[in-house]
């Protein structure tokens, strides 16, 4: 279960991608099963490349000097179409509106509980699990086995590869359809070929006639 630590600098969070204008800000508490490796998920998005990074920078930047927490891996600050910065009991990721629509990562985690902030601060609840009490302790062993530098290429892959599965089929028809309608632009090419090469062939016996009756 989350400390009351935990969720100050979760809510410290969420308050710098306020701060910032956020659009479609969400906290996502993760169910049980997943809290192997994290517990929450902070998402929103930006208008733009220049605010995706101010975003990241107010949360860096907030949670280092309030808190003294510094995350355990950035990702994606350059390019600015997904940053995620991963501080191992939360995960914030800030996305641009194509790449936030493209992943859909409340679709991929539906299971999880979606927070406000006064939810968040209120006392504390237990993530929505579904797994049987039994296998409580087993998870509780494996978060203090957990490797976090590893963690975060993972969450982020992990949501790629499910995007990706996910629209594996509309490549395929948009191929299909697009040899389609080149076979269908060939064959229309070579009918007017065909035709012109006709008429031409009209033309000339057309004149040969006119020159044969002159003579």
């Amino acid at each position: 279960m989350p400390t009351q630590d935990i969720r100050k600098q979760v809510a410290l969070a969420l308050e710098a991608v306020n701060n910032k204008k956020a659009e479609d800000v969400a906290l996502l508490q993760l169910p049980g099963e997943s809290s192997t490796f994290t517990d929450y998920f902070l998402i929103c998005s930006g208008s733009n490349p220049r605010q995706v990074q101010a975003i990241a920078d107010e949360v860096d930047e907030r949670l280092s000097k309030d808190m003294g927490v510094e995350p355990n891996a950035r990702e994606g600050y350059g390019i600015a179409e997904w940053i995620l910065l991963d501080y191992v009991d939360f995960v914030v990721h800030i996305f641009n509106a194509q790449r936030r629509a493209y992943y859909d990562l409340e679709r991929l985690w539906k299971s999880a509980h979606k927070l406000t902030a006064e939810e968040l601060m209120g006392p504390a609840t237990a993530a929505p699990a579904e797994t049987t009490p039994e296998l409580e302790v087993p998870r509780a062993k494996k978060r203090a086995k957990k490797a976090p530098a590893k963690k975060a290429p993972s969450v982020r892959a992990a949501a790629k590869q499910s995007a990706r599965g996910a629209g594996t089929k509309a490549p395929g028809r948009k191929a299909a359809a697009k040899k389609t309608a080149v076979k269908k632009a060939a064959a229309k090419k070579l009918a007017v070929k065909k035709a012109s090469a006709k008429k031409a062939t009209v033309k000339k016996t057309a004149a040969r006639k006119t020159v044969a009756k002159r003579k």
